[in-house]
């Protein structure tokens, strides 16, 4: 015998609201949903939270290292040696110790200097034939081809040879000053003392003159031997003291 039964639904608009107010009124602590949502930000929110801060982490530590690398590249770039002189004695006992300074060609001291030993190679003269000849040679070495100093220097040459005048004298020259007048032109003064061939004084002449100079650093190596600061007289002009 079959029995009838009779199931009554509910419309599902109505059920989902039953369920709603279902979960509205159990206990948090108790609704599966709420328990699932927070095991899942426990277990996987913060592993995604720590491998965001590693990630940001990574990041930073790249970029310092690339700014650390350029740094060390442009330091390296940059580099700069300062040479050191220790001077020592006799026995190998330092007496005084300092940074070497850096100079140029166009350094007064350095054009000074050129300019001192061009006024005694130019009006020495000596007994000595070949130290004679090398004066000569360093006093044109010195002096710009072409220029006026060339042509009064070759006139000073031909109207009063050192060498005819070594058989009867001798001349030393003690320079007093080389004072710069403007950034190329100095003016020189010295003392001429003549000897003759025994030895002893005959005259003592005091001189002046003024220099032009002209600076051309060399690049070959002949050249670098004879003028190694490229300095060149190009105008020369002398007279005696009264």
């Amino acid at each position: 015998m079959e029995v009838a039964v009779e199931v009554k639904t509910m419309p599902r608009p109505f059920a989902e609201e039953r369920i709603a107010d279902a979960l509205k009124e159990e206990p948090a602590a108790t609704n599966p949903y709420l328990v699932a949502r927070r095991e899942w930000d426990e277990r996987y929110g913060s592993l995604i939270t720590r491998a965001r801060n590693w990630r940001v982490l990574a990041l930073l530590c790249a970029t310092a290292a690339v700014m650390q690398t350029a740094g060390l590249i442009a330091l390296s770039m940059r580099a700069k040696v300062v040479p050191y002189v220790v001077a020592v004695d006799s026995l190998g006992r330092q007496v005084a110790a300092g940074p070497a300074e850096q100079g140029s060609a166009a350094d007064d001291r350095l054009k000074r200097a050129a300019l001192f030993e061009w006024i005694e190679d130019f009006r020495t003269v000596t007994s000595d034939g070949i130290s004679q000849r090398k004066s000569i040679d360093r006093v044109y070495a010195r002096i710009a081809s072409g220029s006026p100093a060339l042509t009064v220097i070759n006139e000073f040459y031909r109207g009063n040879p050192p060498q005819n005048r070594a058989q009867t004298e001798s001349v030393s020259v003690d320079v007093q000053s080389v004072l710069a007048t403007s950034d190329r032109t100095f003016q020189i003064e010295w003392t001429e003392t003549a000897r003759d061939v025994q030895g002893e004084v005959k005259s003592q002449d005091r001189w002046k003159g003024a220099f032009t100079i002209a600076i051309n650093p060399p690049t070959d190596e002949r050249v670098i031997r004879a003028n190694p600061l490229g300095i060149y007289i190009t105008s020369a002009t002398w007279t005696r003291v009264l």
